[in-house]
């Protein structure tokens, strides 16, 4: 029971068997609190639950937390490695009262498991309590049986626990072990405390009380939150003093040693302990969302990552390590969290990825410093210029230089590295300003100098908590939006996806302390400023406002769905038209997707038939879609396709989904792309992929647009609710309606000809016995025959006049079609005989002008005109007898 698991495990299980609900650790990066960078205790997710503004059912719970502590208010990096208990990475044991029990059963838990589950000797505890809390004390005494030697009473802080200036606070009891007197330390309180003969194990805080702007008062349902440092506890039960020397760490400092083939013994003992530390954070932080970066939470992470990579390097490593090592940490921890073997590519990848190009930058910069601080010696400063340079030219981070230099007692002159990169920054803001971008831009670039970039949450979540960090009205920074007023926010945090890539952005809402707001667009701005355009409704939105931020989800959803499904549909065309294909634009809406490629013609019905066909067999596959950071000429060669338009950096996210099934990618990755996008998790989240549409937009590109889930299955409904209604009219089944709907057709067209013939006839003087005669007229010596039809096609007409011609022998014909619309079309005919004396382009043109045309065109023997008022077609055939009379 003495190992790492085991000790999770019983923990767990006792309180478990206690009536505790077992609770998943909550993410690295706190959802519920924008002022923390990173999760550094067991209370963090359940922060609002102590505040009163979340209700659970459970009124105990039971928790193993992951915990990182390397930047801001708690940052333990510089000392990782050389000390026996500091890590970036952690694990708190706690167990949680919501107004259930309280003190008595609080202590009653602990010493009952500390004591008898993990066989602490109790002559070897001791406890602190606040020193007003007399009850404490007492219950100490009477469950634990301590004697007031044991039960030391502590008036400063350290023993009162407070969420901020404001808020629930209470007492705190904490759990110290005695490693014995051949350990230099002596007890809390006392002037030797900072030894490490008496060490804390478990700290019990008593939240009992409600800190108001002017006084304390009582909590109505007084709750308890405990937390305890598995590593700590590791030590005391496995007979060791140092928590490098536990069986996790001892089994991930073997792998690194393995690797390196150097003993962790002597200098080289520190950077095997700082490699394991560091293992252990970087991945977890990467297995929940956090990626490299150079700002934020990315920047602690490259930072924590950069430092176990140069102690690699250290011991003597010529190739990347730390990726090497990802398999046994999986093997120590990733039982009790299954995120570390989700995420083991993407862990991998990026380690690989950061680790080879920092090994670049290391070999350069370190040469690079040594000639810089070569006559420096012991107690030296290095000037803030060099730093800069160092960092702004080479790529050589400031705290790596301090790091490195530090092994020669050598500091860093960082107000001159801030002014250095202050003044490099006021340049690069006039230099853009001076490039003709639009005025009104430059305010988001001034935005960004002064409060940073936005961290994106939106990959792991769709709900967090965010501070204002900006506020943006009328092309000018103001202090607050009042209810009713419309702008733009600026948050140090956000779950709302900004558009780029050809998604669109996110919508939803804002809520906090009497305010609330929408969002209706998210944008990205100067190079990581996510905007949020958005409309009061309620209340006064201003400077440093806490808020909680909810994505509209089923919106979002919708266009995860859709994004995806594009993947597929790209790779689906390429598999279904060539490798020629490549995406030439797209929009990723919540409603549909569209998507433009190259192409030289329209594709068939059956091509886009297989297309679809192709997307859904992969829909079907219910693959995850996996996400992995490589170098995106890795990315690329590897056969990622990059997405049209988009800019990449030197790291990319490439998403890849389902397994091919047809052709030479077959078994391998179908979709391999480079996107920052959103994603669904598998891809049966898609649902049903259905192209609506395929039509030309260039020379080259075509376009297709597809609907996917509720969306294609509500266009797909609709067209068989039309189905059916044509079958019913129809009285056939659904299966015969294309053969009767085709039979239809062709009888309609054999109809519509028949009846064409019938016209003509009639036209010509057929039928019923008639015959073309009585329309035939002498002209002085000039036969005419003159008729105005109706339904006869213009284009017909010419058939109809040749045959006129025939039947007359000699002489003129001119027959006027009247249509809809009251226009008309006119053709005049002249037999060959008299085309020197008579010219059908000059009949047409009098019976179009008649006919309120303007002329027409032809030959001599045939012309044909139109007009647009066909009533005047009898004047259009006088208008050509008066002229034939003049002939004659």
């Amino acid at each position: 029971m003495t190992g790492v698991n085991d000790i999770r495990s019983t923990f767990l299980d006792y309180f478990s068997k206690n009536s505790h609900e077992v609770v998943e650790s909550g993410p690295l990066v706190p959802r519920n609190d924008p002022t923390l960078m990173f999760a550094n205790a067991g209370m963090n997710q359940f922060k609002n639950i102590f505040t009163g503004l979340e209700k659970r059912e459970c009124s105990r719970a039971v928790t193993s937390q992951k915990c990182v502590r390397a930047g801001g208010k708690h940052n333990d990096l510089d000392n990782v490695g050389y000390t026996a208990r500091h890590h970036t990475f952690f694990e708190m044991l706690g167990n949680f009262s919501f107004g259930d029990y309280f003190k008595d059963r609080a202590i009653e838990l602990a010493w009952n498991l500390i004591t008898k589950e993990f066989g602490l000797p109790a002559d070897r505890l001791l406890v602190t309590v606040f020193a007003e809390d007399d009850e404490a004390a007492v219950l100490w005494k009477k469950i634990a049986g301590l004697s007031d030697d044991k039960i030391i009473r502590i008036a400063t802080s350290d023993n009162f626990w407070s969420m901020g200036d404001t808020g629930p606070c209470g007492p705190c009891s904490e759990i110290f072990y005695d490693h014995g007197d051949h350990i230099w330390g002596g007890p809390p309180g006392s002037p030797e405390e900072d030894g490490d003969r008496f060490i804390e194990i478990w700290n019990l805080v008593f939240m009992q009380f409600e800190q108001l702007a002017d006084k304390r008062v009582d909590l109505p349902r007084p709750s308890i939150d405990t937390g305890m440092g598995i590593e700590r506890l590791a030590t005391i039960l496995q007979g060791v003093h140092n928590n490098y020397d536990i069986d996790l760490f001892k089994a991930l400092i073997s792998a690194s040693e393995h690797e390196t083939g150097v003993e962790a013994s002597g200098d080289a003992l520190s950077s095997h302990r700082v490699i394991a530390d560091h293992l252990r954070s970087t991945s977890f932080l990467i297995a929940d969302g956090v990626l490299p970066s150079n700002e934020g939470r990315g920047y602690v992470l490259r930072r924590i990552m950069r430092r176990g990579m140069r102690h690699a390097h250290l011991l003597g490593a010529r190739d990347p390590l730390m990726h090497k090592l990802v398999p046994s940490l999986i093997r120590e921890m990733g039982r009790a969290y299954p995120e570390l073997g989700r995420a083991e590519a993407l862990i991998s990848e990026t380690l690989k990825l950061e680790e080879t190009r920092f090994r670049k930058t290391l070999e350069r910069g370190l040469g690079l410093l040594d000639t810089a601080s070569g006559d420096l010696f012991e107690g030296g400063q290095l000037d803030g210029e060099t730093a800069f340079k160092l960092y702004d030219t080479y790529g050589f981070p400031l705290d790596l230089t301090q790091d490195a230099l530090r092994t020669r007692g050598i500091s860093v002159d960082t107000d001159g590295f801030d002014s250095a990169m202050e003044r490099q920054k006021a340049e690069a803001r006039a230099a853009w300003s001076g490039s003709g971008g639009a005025v009104t831009e430059t305010i988001w670039f001034a935005l960004k100098d002064k409060v940073g970039a936005t961290d994106f949450l939106g990959y792991e979540t769709e709900t967090a908590e965010g501070v204002v960090k900006g506020l943006v009205a009328d092309d000018a920074q103001v202090d607050k939006l009042n209810s009713g007023q419309e702008g733009f926010v600026v948050l140090n945090q956000t779950p709302f996806y900004g558009e780029s890539g050809g998604q669109v952005g996110d919508a939803g809402l804002m809520i906090g302390e009497g305010v609330r707001v929408t969002v209706s667009d998210v944008q990205k701005k100067a190079d990581g400023l996510f905007v949020h355009a958005v409309k009061v409704e309620d209340g006064t939105l201003t400077l440093d406002q806490p808020l909680e931020l909810k994505v509209d989800h089923a919106r979002r959803t919708a266009i995860r769905s859709n994004h995806s499904a594009t993947h597929l549909v790209h790779e689906a065309l390429r598999e279904v038209l060539g490798t020629h294909v490549a995406q030439k634009g797209s929009m990723v809406s919540p409603e549909r997707l569209r998507f433009d490629f190259s192409h030289p013609k329209p594709l068939s019905d059956e091509e886009l038939a297989v297309t679809e066909k192709f997307a859904n067999e992969i829909v079907l596959q219910n693959a995850p879609v996996e996400t992995r950071l490589m170098a995106v000429d890795d990315a690329i060669e590897a056969g990622a396709m990059a997405l049209f338009g988009e800019k990449y950096g030197d790291e990319v996210r490439v998403v890849s989904m389902g397994t091919a099934l047809h052709g030479e990618k077959e078994g391998k990755p179908y979709s391999l792309e480079l996107c920052g996008g959103t994603h669904v998790k598998r891809t049966g989240d898609i649902g049903l992929v259905t192209l609506v549409s395929e039509a030309a937009v260039a020379a080259g590109v075509r376009r297709v647009e597809a609907l996917t889930g509720s969306e294609a299955r509500a266009y797909l409904d609709a067209q068989d609710k039309r189905v059916k209604e044509v079958a019913a009219i129809l009285k056939s089944g659904m299966a015969d309606v294309p053969a009767r709907v085709a039979q239809l057709v062709e009888d309609r067209r054999k109809l519509e000809k028949e009846l064409q013939e019938a016209k003509k006839k009639l036209a010509m003087g057929g039928g019923a016995g008639g015959d073309a005669g009585g329309a035939v007229k002498t002209i002085g010596s000039v036969q005419l025959m003159g008729r105005v039809v109706e339904g006869i096609n213009a284009k017909d007409l010419k058939g109809m006049v040749d045959e006129a011609k025939t039947q007359i022998g000699s002489g003129v014909v001119v027959l006027i079609s009247t249509g809809e619309g009251g226009k008309a079309s006119i053709v005049t005919g002249v037999t060959k005989d008299l085309v020197e004396k008579v010219s059908a382009v000059d009949l047409v043109r009098l019976g179009s002008e008649a006919l309120g045309g303007r002329g027409g065109g032809g030959r001599p023997d045939m012309a044909q005109a139109g007009g647009p008022d066909g009533s005047k077609a009898e004047d259009a055939i006088k208008a050509i007898e008066g002229h034939l009379e003049g002939v004659a």
